[in-house]
Protein backbone atom coordinates (compact mmCIF):
# COMPACT_ATOMS: atom_id res chain seq x y z
CA UNK A 1 0.00 0.00 0.00
CA UNK A 2 1.30 3.45 -0.95
CA UNK A 3 2.13 5.39 2.22
CA UNK A 4 1.85 9.14 1.56
CA UNK A 5 2.91 11.36 4.46
CA UNK A 6 2.11 14.67 2.79
CA UNK A 7 1.41 16.51 -0.43
CA UNK A 8 3.00 19.91 -0.82
CA UNK A 9 2.42 22.66 -3.41
CA UNK A 10 4.57 25.69 -4.17
CA UNK A 11 3.48 28.50 -6.49
CA UNK A 12 5.52 31.37 -7.89
CA UNK A 13 3.90 34.22 -9.80
CA UNK A 14 6.18 36.56 -11.73
CA UNK A 15 4.68 39.98 -12.48
CA UNK A 16 7.80 41.98 -13.39
CA UNK A 17 11.19 41.07 -14.88
CA UNK A 18 14.17 43.34 -15.45
CA UNK A 19 12.11 46.29 -14.24
CA UNK A 20 9.52 45.73 -16.97
CA UNK A 21 5.91 44.84 -16.13
CA UNK A 22 4.53 41.67 -17.77
CA UNK A 23 1.23 41.90 -19.66
CA UNK A 24 0.06 38.83 -17.73
CA UNK A 25 1.71 37.16 -14.72
CA UNK A 26 3.60 33.92 -15.32
CA UNK A 27 2.79 31.20 -12.83
CA UNK A 28 5.04 28.25 -12.03
CA UNK A 29 3.60 25.49 -9.85
CA UNK A 30 5.09 22.36 -8.37
CA UNK A 31 3.21 19.67 -6.54
CA UNK A 32 5.22 17.22 -4.48
CA UNK A 33 4.30 13.97 -2.80
CA UNK A 34 6.24 12.61 0.19
CA UNK A 35 6.02 8.85 0.43
CA UNK A 36 7.62 6.04 2.37
CA UNK A 37 10.29 4.33 0.30
CA UNK A 38 8.90 0.80 -0.18
CA UNK A 39 12.35 -0.75 -0.66
CA UNK A 40 14.60 0.95 1.88
CA UNK A 41 14.07 -1.46 4.78
CA UNK A 42 14.42 -4.59 2.62
CA UNK A 43 18.09 -4.37 1.65
CA UNK A 44 18.98 -4.66 -2.03
CA UNK A 45 15.83 -5.51 -4.01
CA UNK A 46 16.51 -6.97 -7.44
CA UNK A 47 13.04 -6.48 -8.96
CA UNK A 48 11.51 -3.04 -8.38
CA UNK A 49 8.72 -3.54 -10.92
CA UNK A 50 5.95 -4.82 -8.61
CA UNK A 51 6.00 -1.57 -6.59
CA UNK A 52 6.53 0.58 -9.69
CA UNK A 53 3.52 -1.00 -11.40
CA UNK A 54 1.38 -0.69 -8.28
CA UNK A 55 2.30 2.81 -7.08
CA UNK A 56 3.42 4.87 -10.10
CA UNK A 57 -0.08 5.39 -11.56
CA UNK A 58 -1.46 6.37 -8.16
CA UNK A 59 1.41 8.81 -7.55
CA UNK A 60 0.71 10.40 -10.94
CA UNK A 61 -3.00 10.71 -10.21
CA UNK A 62 -2.45 12.29 -6.80
CA UNK A 63 0.01 14.85 -8.17
CA UNK A 64 -2.11 15.71 -11.21
CA UNK A 65 -5.24 16.10 -9.06
CA UNK A 66 -3.34 18.48 -6.77
CA UNK A 67 -1.96 20.43 -9.74
CA UNK A 68 -5.44 20.98 -11.15
CA UNK A 69 -6.51 22.63 -7.92
CA UNK A 70 -4.22 25.48 -8.98
CA UNK A 71 -4.80 25.70 -12.75
CA UNK A 72 -8.07 25.80 -14.64
CA UNK A 73 -7.26 23.60 -17.61
CA UNK A 74 -4.53 21.92 -19.65
CA UNK A 75 -4.57 25.02 -21.87
CA UNK A 76 -2.99 26.96 -18.97
CA UNK A 77 0.15 24.79 -19.16
CA UNK A 78 2.96 25.64 -21.59
CA UNK A 79 5.95 23.95 -19.93
CA UNK A 80 6.39 20.90 -17.72
CA UNK A 81 8.89 18.68 -15.91
CA UNK A 82 9.37 16.13 -13.12
CA UNK A 83 11.81 15.23 -10.34
CA UNK A 84 12.42 12.88 -7.44
CA UNK A 85 14.60 12.98 -4.35
CA UNK A 86 15.28 9.81 -2.37
CA UNK A 87 16.19 10.00 1.30
CA UNK A 88 19.74 9.15 2.36
CA UNK A 89 18.96 5.51 3.21
CA UNK A 90 17.62 4.86 -0.30
CA UNK A 91 19.27 4.15 -3.64
CA UNK A 92 19.39 6.51 -6.61
CA UNK A 93 17.41 3.85 -8.47
CA UNK A 94 14.60 4.37 -5.96
CA UNK A 95 14.44 8.07 -6.90
CA UNK A 96 14.30 7.14 -10.57
CA UNK A 97 11.85 4.27 -10.22
CA UNK A 98 8.56 6.14 -10.01
CA UNK A 99 9.29 9.01 -12.41
CA UNK A 100 10.92 7.02 -15.23
CA UNK A 101 7.92 4.96 -16.21
CA UNK A 102 5.12 5.80 -18.61
CA UNK A 103 2.73 4.59 -15.91
CA UNK A 104 3.60 7.82 -14.06
CA UNK A 105 4.70 10.15 -16.86
CA UNK A 106 1.71 9.60 -19.11
CA UNK A 107 -0.71 10.48 -16.29
CA UNK A 108 0.93 13.91 -16.21
CA UNK A 109 1.63 14.31 -19.93
CA UNK A 110 -1.92 13.33 -20.94
CA UNK A 111 -3.53 15.53 -18.29
CA UNK A 112 -1.80 18.66 -19.60
CA UNK A 113 -1.98 17.72 -23.30
CA UNK A 114 1.78 17.40 -23.73
CA UNK A 115 3.81 15.52 -26.32
CA UNK A 116 7.41 16.33 -25.30
CA UNK A 117 9.58 14.04 -23.24
CA UNK A 118 9.40 15.18 -19.63
CA UNK A 119 12.75 16.57 -18.48
CA UNK A 120 13.80 15.38 -15.04
CA UNK A 121 16.18 15.35 -12.15
CA UNK A 122 16.66 12.59 -9.61
CA UNK A 123 18.99 12.73 -6.65
CA UNK A 124 19.59 11.70 -3.05
CA UNK A 125 19.32 14.11 -0.12
CA UNK A 126 18.12 14.77 3.38
CA UNK A 127 15.25 16.78 4.77
CA UNK A 128 15.06 20.21 3.18
CA UNK A 129 16.96 19.19 0.04
CA UNK A 130 16.04 21.58 -2.79
CA UNK A 131 14.02 19.85 -5.49
CA UNK A 132 15.06 21.22 -8.89
CA UNK A 133 12.52 20.56 -11.61
CA UNK A 134 13.66 21.37 -15.17
CA UNK A 135 10.94 22.18 -17.68
CA UNK A 136 10.53 22.38 -21.45
CA UNK A 137 7.64 23.40 -23.69
CA UNK A 138 5.06 20.65 -23.46
CA UNK A 139 4.92 20.20 -27.26
CA UNK A 140 8.09 21.82 -28.66
CA UNK A 141 11.00 20.63 -26.53
CA UNK A 142 13.61 22.70 -28.41
CA UNK A 143 11.83 26.01 -27.76
CA UNK A 144 14.45 27.80 -25.62
CA UNK A 145 11.99 30.34 -24.22
CA UNK A 146 10.53 27.48 -22.18
CA UNK A 147 13.79 26.06 -20.81
CA UNK A 148 12.95 26.71 -17.17
CA UNK A 149 13.84 25.38 -13.74
CA UNK A 150 11.62 25.64 -10.70
CA UNK A 151 13.08 25.07 -7.25
CA UNK A 152 11.17 24.22 -4.10
CA UNK A 153 11.81 22.35 -0.89
CA UNK A 154 9.96 20.76 1.97
CA UNK A 155 11.67 21.48 5.31
CA UNK A 156 11.07 17.99 6.74
CA UNK A 157 11.36 15.85 3.60
CA UNK A 158 12.63 13.54 2.45
CA UNK A 159 13.33 11.72 5.68
CA UNK A 160 15.95 8.97 5.37
CA UNK A 161 13.31 6.36 4.47
CA UNK A 162 11.23 8.52 2.10
CA UNK A 163 11.00 9.63 -1.51
CA UNK A 164 9.77 13.02 -2.74
CA UNK A 165 8.17 12.88 -6.19
CA UNK A 166 7.41 16.18 -7.94
CA UNK A 167 5.79 17.58 -11.07
CA UNK A 168 5.99 21.19 -12.22
CA UNK A 169 4.32 23.38 -14.82
CA UNK A 170 4.62 26.92 -16.08
CA UNK A 171 1.89 28.99 -17.71
CA UNK A 172 4.43 30.56 -20.08
CA UNK A 173 8.08 30.64 -20.97
CA UNK A 174 10.62 33.02 -19.48
CA UNK A 175 9.60 36.66 -19.33
CA UNK A 176 10.75 38.55 -22.42
CA UNK A 177 12.83 35.74 -24.02
CA UNK A 178 15.54 37.05 -26.34
CA UNK A 179 17.94 34.14 -26.93
CA UNK A 180 16.49 32.69 -30.14
CA UNK A 181 15.95 28.99 -30.59
CA UNK A 182 17.84 25.89 -31.67
CA UNK A 183 16.43 25.86 -35.20
CA UNK A 184 17.40 29.51 -35.71
CA UNK A 185 20.97 28.70 -34.59
CA UNK A 186 21.14 25.75 -37.00
CA UNK A 187 20.11 27.95 -39.92
CA UNK A 188 22.62 30.67 -38.96
CA UNK A 189 25.41 28.08 -38.59
CA UNK A 190 24.57 26.44 -41.95
CA UNK A 191 23.68 23.12 -40.36
CA UNK A 192 20.35 22.77 -42.22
Amino acid sequence: MLEVRKVYTAIEETRMEGGKQLDAPIKMITTMLVMKNPWVERGFVEDLMPEINEYAPEIGEILVDELFKHIDSADDVEAFGKAAVVGVDGEMEHASAFIHTLKFGNKFRDAVGGKSILPFTNKRGGAGTPVLIPMVHKNEDSKRSHFLTFEAMIPDAPRANEIVVAISVSTAGRPFPRTGDRHQDMVEMGLV
